[in-house]
């Protein structure tokens, strides 16, 4: 990337993330509730890898995919909140464009993994419920293996795809994105040179990265109700709906914010609002995830009760 056209050389452009907020006051507190939500994300999402890892009751398909997708909050946060921290810590707001293009790809590396992953999971409890008899051959070791490889590649691919084209623009305006990390509308705002092809790139990779994984997600859940809504007794339907409650959760609260935070116009009224509705998006599932799993999860409430007693037996031994 250049500062201008007329640059005989490249030089490197250094950013300026604007923040969530410029009032002084606001930054103790802020880097408080950032610092905690950072902590309970890392805890409850490392917790759950571990679970799954180790205890063999979760050794099925769904926690399998769980256990990627909880890995994927990790990275995912670990993109965005450790810089915003650093920034209320220091004062120092300043990106370099290496570092600028680095965010930006890790970022949307991971939500496109995730998107992915969330359709994969509606998939595998759409078989789990429409087709249980046929469910352990139709999702074997090596399909979930590959589905999740699939779903880490895409996302890897359509993300290097759009940060490659966005490498190649001119930012030789101001430099100031209004953002808290660097996102893709924020960016584009401050390039001076043609972005045609990139918005058409980026439409068909937000086609294939976000809307078909989202519209498959909303049909296997019709699959999912259909299915549910056929079972004759209460008691069943309220046991095959438990089963995929938590994941449906989630799917709501991530593609929800998603929708209002990019559907929403960046204007000058509406951008701090854009800004704190990006901070719950990029927040929001990665800490609701593993919250619904072990407050809702029967399974994994017990494989967290079995860790700790193995932990305490394992305490006093030692004592």
């Amino acid at each position: 990337m250049e500062e201008g056209e007329g640059n005989n050389q490249s030089s490197p452009v250094e950013f300026l993330l604007l923040g969530l907020s410029d009032v002084p006051e606001l930054q103790v507190p802020l880097f408080l509730l950032s610092l905690l939500i950072y902590v309970l994300i890392m805890v409850g999402n490392i917790l759950l890898v571990v679970l799954v890892r180790l205890d063999w009751h979760l050794h099925t398909p769904m926690y399998f995919f769980l256990g990627h997708f909880s890995s994927v909050e990790i990275c995912y946060t670990s993109t965005l909140l450790p810089r915003l921290l650093a920034s209320f810590l220091t004062g120092d707001r300043a990106i370099s464009a290496p570092g600028c293009m680095t965010q930006f790809f890790f970022f949307g590396c991971f939500a496109g993994t995730e998107c992915y992953l969330l359709a994969t999971m509606s998939y595998d409890r759409c078989l789990a419920i429409c087709h249980p008899l046929h469910y352990a051959r139709l999702m074997s070791r090596r399909v979930c293996l590959q589905l999740v490889a699939g779903a880490w590649l895409a996302g890897f691919l359509m993300s290097a795809i759009v940060t490659g084209q966005f490498s190649k623009l001119h930012f030789c305006g101001p430099n100031a994105i209004d953002h808290f990390f660097c996102d893709f509308a924020p960016l584009l705002e401050l390039a001076c040179s043609d972005t045609r092809l990139l918005r058409l790139v980026t439409l068909l990779i937000c086609f294939l990265d976000v809307v078909f994984p989202f519209v498959f997600t909303l049909a296997s859940y019709i699959c999912i109700i259909a299915a549910i809504l056929r079972i004759p007794t209460p008691v069943g339907r309220q046991k095959a709906f438990s089963t995929c409650s938590s994941h449906l959760t989630v799917v709501t609260v991530f593609y929800g914010t998603l929708i209002v935070v990019y559907m929403l116009p960046r204007t000058a009224s509406l951008r701090q609002l854009n800004k704190v509705l990006s901070f719950f998006y990029t927040v929001l599932t990665p800490l609701v995830n593993p919250l619904l799993y072990s407050l809702r999860n029967r399974e994994v409430k017990g494989a967290l009760g079995n860790a700790l007693r193995k932990a305490v037996t394992c305490i006093k031994s030692c004592c």
